[in-house]
């Protein structure tokens, strides 16, 4: 196998980033943090979740992330009467062969973009468990293996909810992170008017990347270092949302793999090869809060779950260096979108 240096890796890592960074904002105004953490997530190896009222955004940050690099791309229109078989393909008799002939279906791309997966039935929407997962499709008995990076990045509505079903439990914990766009502000909604006024900025977009560059910069965000005082502060931080009163449900072993995978992803970006307390710290709510059931208690009195994950923050000591005493958790506020950076505490070595 192919090996490469880990710091000419990450000096790519982080100039690659940029110009699918910088290509990306072309086209969704003011909210770099939301792009940042849709970075994060594709170079984790995670799927995304995009959860907003209709007209901010949300399949046209899908579409600029999956055109900004040169992967192939599908886009799924959830709707109720899609069937398993649309997404994960179909084995086709045919008769000159006298055999069946596998058609794969829409999942079968290294980006795929599934618009308004709430209103699929649970059955269709079952269909992507195992491709998210495990990054392959079972059709028949027969394993077909998905293309390399893969990435599903998945928008739905909190608003219009009749007809739609909601994500099960199993469905919700596959997505590494979820995502809020939120309203622009006015400066942004001006320069949108003057970008979007005529032709769609999708149009001209180029990538700026290719799928060979993504997976190296994958490779390297894999061999960024975590430190074993990090890793015992993001299991203590998934392992209070178990045992918090506000919650019936609290996070899973799999939310810890995912919440390390995107702070060592989010080091990268930072043009580091060690993580840092700070970057679980900034990505805990995006991990960690649509995983999370808060008990009915809480939904009276109008507790949150990103609320939960934010009082956990401030709660949970944050490790130091070897040997020292661990030192309060600093004061955070809730950020404009669920992957907001929140603010960083003081940086420790």
């Amino acid at each position: 196998m192919t090996t490469y240096d880990d710091r000419a890796s990450l000096t790519d890592l982080t100039t690659t980033a940029e110009r699918v960074r910088g290509s990306v904002e072309a086209v969704i105004e003011g909210k770099p943090e939301v792009v940042r953490l849709s970075l994060t997530v594709l170079l984790a190896e995670g799927h995304l979740l995009i959860e907003d009222v209709p007209g901010v955004g949300k399949t046209m940050l899908a579409k600029a992330l999956a055109r900004s690099i040169d992967c192939s791309v599908r886009r799924i229109q959830f709707t109720p009467d899609l069937l398993p078989s649309d997404i994960t393909g179909v084995s086709i008799y045919d008769q000159q062969r006298r055999d069946f002939e596998f058609k794969p279906g829409a999942i079968f791309a290294q980006v795929v973009i599934g618009d308004e997966i709430n209103r699929a039935s649970p059955k269709t929407q079952s269909a992507l468990l195992e491709s998210m997962e495990e990054r392959q499709v079972t059709v028949d008995g027969h394993t077909y293996e998905l293309p390399d990076p893969f990435m599903v990045v998945a928008t739905q509505n909190p608003v219009e909810m009749e007809g739609t079903y909601p994500l099960p439990e199993a469905q919700r914990d596959r997505f590494m992170a979820r995502v809020s766009i939120g309203y622009p502000t006015a400066e942004a909604e001006l320069r949108m008017l003057d970008v979007h006024g005529g032709l769609s900025p999708l149009d001209d977009l180029q990538p700026v990347a290719h799928a060979h560059d993504i997976v190296k910069l994958i490779d390297a965000v894999r061999a960024v270092h975590v430190a074993e005082a990090v890793r015992r502060y993001a299991v203590q931080l998934v392992g209070a949302t178990r045992n918090h009163p506000d919650l019936r449900l609290g996070a899973s072993p799999r939310a810890t793999l995912h919440l390390l995978r995107a702070a060592k992803a989010s080091a990268a970006l930072c043009g580091r090869d060690y993580c840092l307390p700070d970057d679980v710290q900034a990505l805990a709510v995006a991990v960690l809060a649509h995983r999370l059931l808060p008990t009915a208690q809480a939904q009276l009195n109008r507790r949150s779950a990103e609320q939960v994950v934010l009082e956990i923050l401030q709660q949970t000591p944050v490790p130091t260096a070897v040997g020292g005493p661990a030192a309060a958790a600093p004061q955070y506020q809730a950020g404009p979108a669920y992957g907001g950076r929140q603010q960083p505490g003081p940086r420790r070595t």
